[in-house]
């Protein structure tokens, strides 16, 4: 595996960390989370527009840029460390490849080209503690977070004039501003079980939408409610829902490793600057031994937890399945390295005005949204057969 990045990806990287540096300060972050759509809307369009984020992973024939999962995990890494608010995880990572697997040739013809260009944004509407069972990415995702039959979750029925969903979904990611609404849905009742991709415009008449408080303001969520709302299918009525939502896992897997170790490097590097400024008894404070182990510690963490996403980035674009024992790392080095900063900035890192806060909440609710590190590993472990199929949490036996 070849990790060094070629000229083209390094261009990505050095435009869009300036980018960010000079129009994501924490007092443009601050101002845009507090906005109602959680993002700056002009922020948005300088990276649709002179970077093409949008479409970095969308086919050239769709408008796209048509790179690999690589650079999509690239430019997130740089997204993470500045904790830019945008849609680009819900647009671009997580609905957008669902439009491109399982849509018919007319849709996406009709939805990537304005995903690609970033001037209409989607959202995948999964309860947020639901997502991570949704994309497979701690257990089988056959279970009733889309409704299973019973009340809750999102229901549809066929009518005369197409198809009506029913439901709420709380905590979807920017789900209370974007254009379009990706829902799973269960329908068939129980002789025809069966979880199906709906497709809801964001004006659609019955739909209720409302930002929801959130423990990481950089990462808004919305709650979405359906009363009779009109859907279109997205593809086929005899879609592998399911199956693409698990094949959807390891990629997304992937790109939000990439994101956690932007997030970590980026809180560790403040607070190497900042132990480096401070003095205590008349030299600075990360002079002394303690302090210079506890960031060696949390150093070679965040460098583990690197090489983890650059292979599971490699692997992605081989045919191979990587992300969650790299999302497990990276999520740990991100906790780790924001927990550190909290403390290492000593009294100034409490405060509400500084942004430690920040990255440690971004850490946190990463870990409560794809998470957590143990469940991660154990569904790896369950899939590579090592404990007998069931994983550490489940009731199998451990192989021996």
């Amino acid at each position: 595996m070849d990790t060094r990045l070629t000229a083209e990806q390094d261009e990505i990287r050095r435009t869009l960390r300036e980018l960010l540096r000079k129009r994501c300060g924490g007092a443009e972050l601050r101002a845009a989370a507090d906005s109602p759509a959680g993002y700056d809307p002009a922020l948005w369009s300088a990276l649709a527009g002179r970077l093409g984020l949008p479409g970095l992973a969308v086919p050239e024939g769709y408008g796209g840029v048509g790179c690999s999962v690589t650079e999509l995990a690239l430019a997130c890494e740089e997204t993470g460390r500045a904790l830019a608010p945008s849609p680009l995880l819900a647009t671009s990572v997580l609905a957008a490849p669902l439009v491109l697997a399982l849509g018919t040739e007319a849709q996406r013809a009709a939805l990537l080209p304005p995903l690609a260009a970033g001037v209409r944004t989607a959202a995948l509407a999964v309860p947020g503690p639901a997502l991570a069972t949704a994309l497979a990415l701690t257990g089988g995702n056959d279970g009733p977070w889309a409704g299973g039959g019973r009340a809750g979750g999102v229901q549809a029925r066929r009518g005369g004039d197409g198809w009506r969903l029913y439901g709420q979904a709380d905590q979807v990611l920017d789900g209370h501003s974007a254009h379009l609404l990706l829902v799973p849905a269960h329908t068939g009742g129980f002789t025809r079980s069966r979880t199906l991709l709906f497709l809801v415009d964001g004006d659609a008449e019955g739909l209720a939408r409302a930002r929801q408080t959130a423990l990481d303001v950089t990462r808004p969520q919305g709650r979405v409610q359906l009363r009779d709302t009109p859907a279109r299918l997205l593809g086929t009525d005899d879609a592998d829902v399911l199956t693409a939502l698990a094949d959807l896992g390891d990629g997304v897997a992937t790109v939000l490793a990439a994101e956690a170790v932007g997030t970590a490097g980026r809180a560790l590097e403040r607070t190497v600057e900042y132990v480096g400024q401070r003095e205590q008894f008349g030299r600075p404070v990360g002079s002394f031994q303690a302090v210079k182990h506890r960031l060696a510690d949390v150093y070679v963490r965040v460098q583990a937890a690197r090489s983890a996403a650059c292979y599971a980035a490699w692997a992605a674009a081989h045919g191979r399945r990587a992300g969650r024992l790299a999302l497990a790392q990276a999520l740990e080095a991100a906790r780790s390295a924001a927990g550190e900063a909290i403390q290492l900035h000593g009294g100034i890192g409490f405060t509400w005005e500084h942004e430690a806060h920040l990255y440690f909440k971004r850490a946190a609710g990463d870990e409560l949204l794809f998470g957590p590190a143990h469940r991660l590993r154990d569904r790896a472990a369950e899939e590579a057969g090592l404990f007998g199929g069931a994983g550490l949490f489940g009731r199998g036996e451990v192989a021996v």
